[in-house]
């Protein structure tokens, strides 16, 4: 019965979202709290000495950054929604469950989970920048607003990992007891999916004249960007001897915390993108799971 439910939690939880939306849009306020749980469980599985940045990691790292202008750069012409949606795509750090992902696959989890911990450190600082460029908040000078989205996203971002590792120094115990606890992570992961589809399709029910076409584009490129992430990945991933970590590092995103970054720094329409990230990145790991399953048992 477990086995089953983690294997359909992620429709589930998005099912439950969609369909009880004005129930799971008034919890949206919880969505920090739960990222900032599941990022800290999770780093307790790691260990300092495991840390290992390498060449892989800077390109992965460059790509991300880089590649989040310059995608916005040309979609904005088309409209700035859409290219706030694929900005966020590109840029969102990767999923904490990459890691799982990757081994599942054959490929380094070390190495995932130090980009892991690299891309949500740089995307801490990078983010309030970003934001601020495209006029988050319209109200405040450009370094006012750097200050306040830097105040709202580094305690989600980077705390989780600093009190994680001052916990394996301090208490040892303790935080060998969370490393056995990596399954409290996978259901706030769902929980916190179920309240982020619930406020985006709370946003799309409630806005008036929606736009159909704006939407379906932002799913329509979500696909693009993610197969497009995933395949660049591997390239680079493979150049430097980890092709898989590579397409899971660039390509399997923190869509929890893409979602929140949208709806609350950028037009809340733009969340729509993330929102079909989700789909289409587990439709993609599911086929590369398949596909080695087979490889395996012909």
């Amino acid at each position: 019965m477990l086995h089953w439910l983690k294997t359909w939690m992620l429709p589930l939880a998005m099912l439950s979202g969609a369909f009880f939306y004005e129930f799971f849009q008034q919890w949206a306020f919880l969505t920090p709290w739960l990222l900032f749980s599941m990022l800290f469980i999770t780093y307790c599985k790691l260990s300092v000495r495991d840390m290992r940045f390498s060449r892989l990691h800077a390109w992965l790292l460059a790509v991300q950054v880089v590649g989040c202008v310059a995608v916005y750069g040309v979609l904005v012409w088309f409209d700035p929604v859409v290219a706030q949606g694929c900005l966020i795509c590109v840029l969102a750090p990767t999923a904490t469950a990459a890691a799982v992902v990757t081994g599942m696959l054959g490929g380094s989890v070390a190495c995932l989970a130090a980009y892991t911990l690299a891309s949500s450190v740089v995307v801490a600082f990078a983010a309030p920048v970003v934001f601020s460029l495209l006029g988050g908040q319209g109200e405040l000078s450009f370094w006012e607003s750097v200050w306040m989205i830097c105040r709202q996203v580094m305690p989600v971002l980077v705390l989780p990992a600093l009190l994680a590792f001052a916990l394996e120094r301090g208490l040892p115990a303790v935080h060998r007891q969370l490393r056995r606890l990596q399954v409290i992570s996978f259901y706030l992961w769902a929980f916190a999916l179920t309240i982020a589809t619930g406020k985006t399709v709370y946003f799309i029910v409630s806005q008036e004249g929606a736009d159909v076409g704006k939407e379906w584009w932002m799913a329509s490129l979500a696909l693009v960007i993610c197969i497009a992430q995933f395949a660049l990945g591997r390239v680079i991933g493979g150049h430097c001897g980890n092709a898989i970590s590579g397409a899971q590092g660039l390509g399997q995103k923190n869509t929890i915390l893409a979602i929140w970054m949208a709806q609350t720094y950028l037009n809340p329409l733009s969340s729509i993108a993330p929102a079909s990230y989700v789909l289409w990145q587990n439709l993609l790991n599911s086929y590369q799971l398949w596909r080695k399953e087979r490889r395996q048992h012909p």
